[in-house]
């Protein structure tokens, strides 16, 4: 028995990076997933690749910045499956590199939209599904830039501290009712997303986002994965509430990169 057997667990960003991570992991771990993303060709293929392996997935495509579509989402779920047990809301898009005055409105809204209105959509159509079962867990994907700056991140930072702030309020307003709210802030994840910025912003960024990290890399996304499985399962059932830093000690650390900084004389 896995230690999400016959749960059902929805994933969004699920065709890549992270949330292909938790899927995979979740569906290993005896959940029925269900995926959704914008990437509906490689949604399906990988949706697939996990049936062929034994486990349960289906794909729905998915704009998470459109409310219909993630309500959509949802609804298959609990259609296809009768409940919905998990909503990981995982979904996101990196814009930034820039000072705030030079972001434009659209970059924003598109951002806001995709990175912080999506996770209000996903627990709005999850969460009377959750309190009519009896309980459920949700888990949202929130970014060591909530926890400290880096110069051309406020936009993304923002976003991601406001998730923090809603997992809390979530924790502590529908605990009763057996629904666990909590949030992940990974470091620098080997994903496509963190590709993308490199090819926008120039390589010299791979070594720097290593050296911010004292342990040494940067991480792994099935390393964030199962921090999100854990926090599903009932291993983590006095769990809520909490932010779990899954980030090789990068807000631990002051935010420099350590060959350029020469301690002053005692």
């Amino acid at each position: 028995m896995g230690r999400l057997q016959d749960k059902v667990a929805v994933i969004t960003g699920a065709a890549d990076g992270i949330g292909l991570y938790i899927a995979r992991g979740m569906a290993a771990e005896g959940a029925r997933v269900v995926m959704g993303d914008i990437a509906a060709d490689k949604g399906r293929s990988e949706a697939e690749a996990i049936v062929a392996g034994g486990g349960t997935a289906l794909f729905r495509p998915c704009d998470v910045s459109s409310h219909s579509d993630v309500e959509a989402l949802i609804a298959a779920a609990v259609a296809e499956y009768g409940r919905i047990d998990i909503l990981v809301n995982n979904a996101a898009i990196a814009i930034g590199g820039m000072p705030i005055h030079d972001m434009t409105y659209d970059q924003w809204d598109k951002l806001i939209a995709v990175n912080l209105s999506s996770v209000f959509y996903g627990c709005k159509a999850a969460l009377p599904h959750m309190i009519d079962q009896g309980g459920g867990s949700i888990v949202n994907m929130a970014s060591a830039q909530g926890h400290v700056g880096l110069d051309g991140w406020t936009a993304y930072a923002g976003a991601k501290g406001a998730i923090m702030s809603m997992t809390r309020q979530m924790a502590v307003e529908f605990g009763k009712q057996g629904i666990r709210v909590n949030s992940i802030s990974p470091g620098t994840i080997a994903t496509p997303m963190n590709d993308q910025v490199v090819a926008e912003l120039g390589s010299h960024l791979t070594d720097t986002w290593v050296k911010m990290h004292p342990i040494g890399r940067i991480g792994r996304p099935e390393e964030v994965a199962e921090a999100a499985i854990y926090l599903a399962s009932d291993m983590a059932g006095f769990t809520t509430g909490i932010d779990l830093k899954v980030d090789g000690g990068l807000t631990a650390a002051p935010r420099f990169v350590p060959e350029f900084y020469t301690p002053q004389d005692s």
